[in-house]
């Protein structure tokens, strides 16, 4: 991709001129370290360039400002492509950092052969709100990044250690226990290497005519959750809560939503959220052990229902789960305020607010469940 090349270039450059120091061996170490990143992941890029660039402590301050100017809006990098590679500079050209369009590109004077660096069709659909104007085929591409999202979810490594085979960091301990069988000697070490963290994950997604603008798309990310982790557990609410687990067959859209219009009751009706919750929590919440169930609610928080039923529920969830978090697709508006009284209700009791209105938004939320 050519627009990684450039962000570097631009980057190294814009802190040496800020004096933290950085030279052409460190971006060049950074660009290889680059290939080994999941580059969606924000702290993670952010971590391992600071290490690779070799910045001092004392200029993390400037690294961390020029990161976000550079790096904020970095799309994901496409597959490697064949070992033909166009120039990384413009033929006869300097590169020049502009801070209003924060990107590097050719100076103006000498402008460059083919076309600039931009946006790829999958980086736009990231901040594209769910309730827009799609096409078929972004459709089709949206849903295929709501199933490597899932699969990013059900692949991540938690920070616990477990005995592994082949790589994985020496354990000294066990090393020597295991030498005991043979004399002392030291034949096979033993390694440990962090585990892949399944978490338990319900998902109870409100299917009321408020949310019809995103409920496709909270949909294929339930669908493409459960096909990566076959223990998450998938309900849906408007008047009344129905577990759906079953009917959802990964990979077959159409055919699910048909299934779910049919067995739903008052799909696209009103709320009666406390009531749904109060039901999920007396059904289905007291199955299985406490606190290992990390439960989402995916809601705009509308409910003409007792507040003090809600906030019931809420709290009894959170009690019981490993963490209740509620996602509202009106919190993408930056003017967006909890004011509704089912929203202000339940808040107290849950361990993290957040969107639900585009990709990035859900894609904020793996840490959060893994976490």
């Amino acid at each position: 991709m050519r627009e990684l090349p450039l962000r570097l270039a631009g980057f190294g450059r814009a802190l040496r001129a800020a004096g933290a120091g950085t030279t052409l061996r460190d971006e060049l170490d950074a660009a290889e370290a680059f290939a080994l990143l999941d580059a969606t992941d924000h702290d993670e890029v952010h971590r391992a360039l600071r290490i690779a660039l070799k910045v001092p402590r004392r200029d993390f301050e400037t690294y961390d400002r020029l990161f976000e100017d550079f790096w904020s809006d970095a799309p994901e990098p496409a597959p490697r492509a064949p070992r033909r590679e166009a120039p990384l500079l413009p033929r006869g050209g300097a590169l020049h950092w502009d801070p209003d369009q924060r990107r590097m590109g050719a100076d103006s004077r000498t402008p460059p052969h083919g076309d600039a660096p931009g946006y790829s069709p999958e980086a736009l659909l990231r901040h594209k709100p769910f309730d827009g104007d799609w096409s078929a085929r972004d459709l089709a591409r949206m849903e295929r990044l709501l199933a490597r999202l899932a699969r990013r979810l059900a692949t991540r490594r938690s920070r616990r250690l477990v005995p592994a085979r082949g790589r994985g960091r020496a354990d000294v301990r066990a090393s020597y226990r295991r030498a005991l069988r043979t004399s002392g000697e030291l034949v096979h070490l033993a390694r440990r290497a962090r585990a892949i963290d399944r978490p338990r994950v319900v998902l109870l997604l409100d299917t009321s005519g408020s949310m019809d603008g995103h409920s496709r798309f909270l949909l294929s990310f339930a669908l493409a959750l459960r096909g990566a982790l076959p223990q998450a557990e998938v309900f849906v609410f408007n008047t009344e809560l129905v577990a759906v687990t079953r009917a959802l067959s990964p990979g077959k859209l159409r055919l699910s939503l048909e299934r779910l219009a049919a067995c739903v009751p008052d799909w696209s009706g009103g709320t009666r959220l406390g009531a749904c919750l109060a039901a999920f929590a007396e059904r289905h919440l007291g199955a299985g052990p406490a606190g290992c169930r990390v439960v989402v609610v995916l809601s705009d928080g509308l409910d003409r229902g007792d507040p003090g039923l809600l906030a019931a529920a809420a709290r009894r969830i959170q009690a019981r789960a490993r963490r209740l978090i509620w996602l509202n697709p009106l919190r993408g508006d930056p003017r967006y305020e909890p004011t509704a009284s089912g929203m202000r209700a339940a808040l107290p009791f849950v361990d993290h607010f957040g969107s639900a209105h585009d990709f990035a938004s859900l894609e904020r939320l793996l840490p959060r469940i893994a976490g």
